[in-house]
């Protein structure tokens, strides 16, 4: 009786190894989560543009709506990251509008504002109706797939000087807005020592050094205390 073959002797056994391997990890692909990304431009044609840029990354899940309908279809759409326009209808400041309608309707929600300039007002605007991220439009369009994924992760997409503006905004902020109309202290130990610090004028390394936390936990310090002051872009 002719002995059995030893696949593995043959290298039969490696090559169904190796293809075993790879259809797990195709499945293992498969079944990773899209990110759902939904656009507003201030012309559909520029939310195309940007939505077929996003569409070359695989992670991503894209939708480009127009302002009238944004709502409605984030409502059933559910995006993780919404991109939207400053410029909205023709109107300048109608997409701080509509991020602040969104952002009330789905808090979960992630939003990038999409600036023609970072002009002081428009970035402190941006951040203060509740963005976790601003992105130019001078800025390479490559770069907006990395911001997408940074802000989705739960991180800030701001620049060094957008930051310093931010920074300045809460620095001027008066100290009788650390409490409300009841008294109740507005932010956390933590929070009310980077506000010090700031006020200070420190930079975020020093801060972070300091606080012994790292930078980027000084900025989304920041941003928690940004939204908690509802700090004016205008000189208070």
């Amino acid at each position: 009786m002719q002995g059995r073959v030893n696949p593995f002797a043959t290298g039969f056994g490696e090559r169904f190894f190796e293809v075993g391997e790879m259809m797990r990890a195709s499945s293992v692909q498969n079944e990773i989560e899209s990110i759902r990304v939904l656009v507003a431009d201030s012309t559909p044609l520029t939310g195309r543009l940007i939505a077929d840029a996003l569409k070359r990354d695989r992670t991503f899940s894209v939708t480009n709506e127009k302002a009238p309908s944004l709502i409605a279809t984030a409502t059933t759409f559910k995006p993780d990251v919404s991109i939207i326009s400053e410029q909205l209808e023709g109107k300048s400041g109608k997409g701080f509008e509509v991020l602040r309608q969104l952002r009330a309707t789905l808090p979960a929600v992630r939003v990038v504002m999409l600036l023609d300039s970072a002009e002081r007002e428009l970035v402190i605007e941006a951040f203060r109706s509740g963005a976790r991220g601003v992105f130019c439009r001078r800025d390479p369009l490559k770069m907006l797939a990395r911001c997408v994924h940074k802000v989705y992760e739960g991180q800030l997409w701001v620049s060094g000087d957008q930051l310093e503006l931010l920074v300045q905004a809460l620095a001027d902020a008066p100290a009788t807005r650390l409490v409300d109309t009841r008294g109740t202290e507005l932010l956390s130990k933590r929070e009310q020592d980077v506000v010090r610090w700031l006020a200070e004028g420190h930079t975020n390394n020093k801060i972070a050094r300091e606080l012994q936390i790292s930078e980027n936990s000084v900025k989304n310090y920041l941003f928690r205390i940004f939204d908690k002051l509802g700090v004016s872009s205008r000189v208070e």
